[in-house]
């Protein structure tokens, strides 16, 4: 039976290494036996690993969680040891290049405090902290084996820093799988690796997957030089390769783009990044020091303000709170969502659990009573945008740099606001190009439209008949802003004029017209001018 683990984690971007490692590790190295005083380590799901001190004949000593925050030293089966886990059965052993590496001081350590309660975290006290201080009873020393890559890791007390802690005090520089089954037929399914690297450059470039992105790399150069001296069939060598080199330019490209995904929100993927081959520099450079453009920003939607109404402000009845309100995050045991409870099912993802519960970030029912505050209130309410791009010939270079960071700018705050933002491209008399922007995900396309540009003539006509004829089709845009985006002079004929002052006041909109140079325009139309 083979265990088709790999396309399991295929929607599961940047966590690839671990299934990747554990295909080549299962059928091209060779297999183990923990000796006394071996760390040893269970890969439960993509994040979370299990990890404790063998003892000998067949046990291994480890943190077992018994309740809130309280964990106790048990001994326990290899089989008890993978039970909570999600992925692999086999168990991974502390070695060096002759085979498996232990201490009998650290056996004797980690037997000796079987029995030992003590308040246990997912962040601080956990299984890796005990299996390290298990590992400082060896008098061992392996300081100069040590390599800086080895020191970069964080306080906490991961599987990385137990990792090094291994190397220095028992001299261990490879991890291969004890099969204490010595099952033949449970195998890791070789991986697509295509599949994988087309998942990768596809994912959101956010905050997270960014760092994620930068572990994984590290873990994999890592490894690449942890079975540099073994004999590793070629084929599985290049779908390693292909990974790590997917991995470095991802890392890449989000390190020339950094300040750029930081402003525009991290709604871009690698292949996006690539197909649009901007001066993400330069771009994110204007978006952030433009005073200009982040003004305008501002002054965006402010003229849509609802009448002054009576709107029940609701307060909380500490005396009686009987109807749910909403969801926040707190400690509240008794209003605490379902969904919570699933982490309490794995004895690993418990831990989860408490960290939340201790740090107030438990998902958690809001509750009021039926007793509330009339209260009068100013309602501010900010509506959508239309936004005309000039993209004539004479828009080319600084201009359309400053055009392309003040709409980048106005989409990040439309987005955050949950406003809609219709973009139109305009050029000589009749050409238009158009793209409605409804949902956050269609930010990400906002370049490569105005790469669709005209590069011809300039009729100003066109785009501000259209814009009207947006506010007056599509539903919640009356009261919008337009946007002229432009680098001159809008002239435009009587009939607009008289169409613009008719529809002005049944659909209460106010033209904004932004200069993309230093010149100072006016016009008689416009609500006001600016220059960016």
């Amino acid at each position: 039976m083979v265990f088709n683990l790999f396309s399991k984690a295929a929607g599961i971007a940047g966590l690839f290494i671990k299934p990747l490692k554990y295909w080549i590790d299962d059928w091209f190295r060779e297999k183990v036996r923990p000796v006394e005083g071996s760390v040893v380590y269970s890969d439960l799901w993509f994040a979370v690993e299990h990890s404790g001190i063998y003892t000998g004949d067949n046990k291994i000593s480890n943190i077992a969680v018994t309740g809130f925050a309280q964990s106790k030293v048990k001994i326990i089966s290899p089989r008890d040891f993978v039970s909570s886990g999600k992925m692999y059965s086999k168990i991974y052993v502390s070695c060096n290049g002759s085979g498996a590496v232990g201490d009998h001081d650290v056996s004797n350590e980690a037997a000796s405090r079987v029995g030992e309660r003590d308040y246990y975290l997912l962040a601080f006290k956990n299984c890796h902290d005990f299996s390290r201080k298990c590992l400082y009873q060896s008098t061992q020393n392996h300081l100069f084996d040590l390599d800086i890559n080895d020191l970069n890791e964080t306080w906490e007390p991961t599987i990385g820093l137990l990792k090094a802690t291994a190397k220095i005090k028992i001299g261990a520089t490879k991890w291969k799988l004890w099969d204490w089954q010595n099952d033949k037929k449970r195998r890791a399914e070789k991986p697509d690796i295509n599949k994988i690297i087309d998942s990768l450059k596809n994912e959101k470039l956010t905050p997270e997957m960014i760092d994620r992105i930068k572990k994984e790399l590290e873990e994999a150069k890592a490894y690449k030089n942890e079975i540099s001296d073994e004999k590793i069939p070629p084929e599985a060598l290049e779908i390693l390769e292909s990974f790590s080199k997917t991995l470095d330019e991802i890392d890449k490209q989000c390190n020339s783009a950094k300040e750029f995904l930081k402003l525009t929100g991290h709604s871009y993927s690698f292949n996006q990044l690539k197909e649009l081959a901007e001066d993400f520099s330069a771009l994110a450079n204007e978006m952030a020091r433009n005073r200009k453009i982040t003004e305008i920003v501002e002054k965006l939607g402010k003229n849509y303000i609802s009448e002054i109404k009576k709107r029940s402000v609701t307060r909380v009845d500490k005396r009686g709170n009987n109807e749910v309100f909403g969801i926040r995050l707190s400690d509240d045991l008794e209003r605490m969502l379902p969904s919570e409870l699933i982490n309490l099912e794995n004895e690993e993802l418990e831990y989860l659990f408490y960290s939340r519960y201790l740090e107030k970030r438990l998902l958690t029912y809001e509750l009021i009573g039926k007793s509330k505050e009339q209260k009068d209130e100013e309602s501010r309410k900010k509506g959508p945008a239309v936004a005309c791009i000039d993209t004539s010939g004479s828009m080319d270079g600084i201009r359309i740099l400053k055009a392309k960071a003040l709409l980048l700018a106005v989409a990040n705050i439309l987005e955050k606001e949950n406003r809609s933002l219709y973009v139109i491209l305009f050029g000589a008399s009749g050409e238009t190009r158009e793209l409605n922007i409804e949902k956050s995900e269609k930010n990400s396309e906002i370049l490569k439209f105005l790469k669709q540009g005209f590069g011809g003539g300039t009729d100003f006509d066109t785009p501000i008949e259209k814009s009207i004829e947006i506010i007056e089709s599509i539903k919640g845009y009356n009261k919008a802003d337009i946007l002229m985006i432009t680098d001159g002079l809008c002239q435009i004929s009587n009939d607009c004029k008289a169409r613009i002052t008719e529809k002005r006041k049944t659909l209460d909109f106010n033209i904004y017209t932004i200069i993309c140079s230093s010149d100072v325009i006016k016009d008689d139309f416009s609500d006001e001018i600016l220059n960016i």
